[in-house]
């Protein structure tokens, strides 16, 4: 039996879809009914549009203490529902407790952090040849934003996806993943609605898996939304920015990862072993920023890897709601399919399974470049274990993908780790730590096929936000004719 039926978000309202049809959101664990979710479409999307264009008028004239207020607001709302959260991502996308709280924590910090954002300066005074004139350059909100949020850290990739959007004085249509509708949409833009935020602000349509790209297409092409986020897979964004790019909208896009943690010959051993488990297999390596890829001078490999299969193989696995539970489910079937493909694909080719195999964490070594698992993004819980003979062969290895979101470089030098971090062709790089961190005020996204543009602090505002020239002339001007 479904435990709850939700409906979409529009105008401050809980509303059906025009249809009235729904679909099922799957507990990934159990394979049960979490909740019946409304089935929105190309029609809802209008009426979302509407109310968010609608709203923004009054919302981009709302004064800077009143936006902080509400954003404020919402943190400590957001914070007192941590249990919710628990609960919601246990049932709706296998997130074990500690992930959960790990969303609730950064999530209202980038809530503080948007908050903190509506006052910093929104123009600048340019120099100007013209006597007497005052030259102004000055940042304005664009107006209806579209944002997608999926279901890996639902709670806080679609705060981030909304946070820096309002607080610039812009109002969103939220699409989330059909994987998950509430963690990743109607359960922020209830905290945000009970803070306080204006009907239309925010308007979230979630939708049936085999409505995806209608819906998407929809929300991208209306004319009177002028810019768009997504986070996501490279695949997806690739459309995504191409739809919008062919209507001349603004993107940021946060997209897939092919992460490398480097481990150099003086590093910890001990402390590599933990940052590497972390990274790989926290939320069962479901993360954006997971590390796909350990590097390893050749001189500690064999010696790191006999530790790092002993400690993943005692990770407990099995039902995120299990406070003891470590690594839960991966999203679905056909995720935990694809991983398994990707491990017997390189065991059949040669790779040595030092620890799972059989659908638990996974630790490979042996691999090489001929297999697909050296170099597509496995998100899901398994990683591979490469020796290398110096630290320029390891610098070769990280950069040799079409990704470029993180690294880490784990080693007790930290000038020999700044000169390889300022080697390594990613948007984001970790020195004595290891590839999965995230910090509201910093700038968050990657390079090459990882996207473009950054969330986060003033690079999020100014994402959002438009520059115009405006002249205030301080005398008649003289005109030739």
């Amino acid at each position: 039996m479904a435990s709850k039926t939700r409906e979409l978000f529009i105008g401050g309202e809980s509303v059906p879809a025009a249809d009235g049809r729904t679909t099922d959101d799957l507990n990934p664990f159990t394979g049960e009914v979490h909740a019946v979710v409304a089935a929105g479409g190309p029609a809802d999307v209008a009426r979302a549009v509407d109310a968010a264009q609608a709203a923004f008028a009054d919302w981009s004239a709302t004064s800077p203490s009143v936006r902080r207020g509400i954003l404020l607001r919402a943190a400590d709302g957001l914070e007192a529902r941590t249990p919710d959260a628990i609960a919601i991502m246990a049932g709706e996308v296998g997130g074990v407790a500690g992930w959960a709280g790990f969303n609730i924590m950064l999530a209202a910090n980038m809530l503080r952090e948007a908050a903190a954002a509506v006052t910093q300066p929104v123009g600048e005074v340019l120099t100007t040849e013209t006597p007497g004139q005052l030259s102004l350059a000055v940042r304005e909100p664009l107006g209806v934003v579209a944002a997608f949020a999926p279901w890996n850290a639902p709670i806080i990739l679609s705060t981030r996806a909304v946070a820096a959007p309002i607080a610039a004085g812009n109002t969103v249509v939220l699409k989330p993943s059909e994987e998950a509708p509430i963690a990743a949409g109607l359960f922020i833009a209830e905290v945000l609605h009970e803070a306080g935020l204006p009907a239309g602000v925010l308007n979230v349509v979630t939708n049936a898996p085999d409505d995806a790209a209608s819906v998407a297409q929809a929300l991208i092409t209306d004319p009177r939304v002028r810019a768009v986020n997504f986070t996501g897979s490279t695949e997806v964004g690739r459309i995504v920015g191409t739809v919008a790019a062919q209507h001349l909208k603004p993107c940021v896009l946060e997209l897939g990862g092919k992460n490398s943690l480097l481990v150099l010959d003086d590093a910890d051993l001990d402390y590599a072993v933990d940052a590497a488990t972390f990274a790989a297999f926290y939320n069962a390596g479901q993360i954006c920023m997971s590390a796909d890829r350990i590097l390893v001078h050749e001189t500690v490999a064999e010696e790191f890897t006999a530790k790092l299969a002993a400690k993943v193989s005692s990770l407990p696995h099995g039902d995120p709601a299990d406070p003891a539970t470590a690594i839960g489910p991966v999203i679905n079937q056909r995720a935990a399919d694809r991983v398994a493909t990707l491990v017997a694909e390189a065991v059949e080719s040669g790779a040595r399974v030092r620890a799972g195999g059989d659908g638990t964490a996974t630790v490979l070594d042996g691999v090489t470049p001929a297999m697909r698992i050296f170099h597509e993004e496995i998100f899901g819980p398994a990683v591979v274990v490469t020796t290398v003979a110096d630290d320029d062969e390891a610098v070769a290895i990280a950069n040799d993908t079409e990704h470029g979101l993180t690294a880490g470089v784990i080693t007790e030098d930290p000038r020999r780790g700044l000169n390889l971090a300022r080697r390594i062709r990613t948007g984001i790089v970790h020195v004595g730590n290891q590839t999965v961190d995230d910090e509201p005020q910093a700038p968050f996204g990657g390079v090459k096929a990882s996207g473009y543009g950054r969330f986060g602090g003033r690079w999020g505002i100014e994402a959002f936000s438009a520059t115009r020239w405006v002249t205030v002339a301080g005398q008649p001007n003289h005109f030739p004719f």
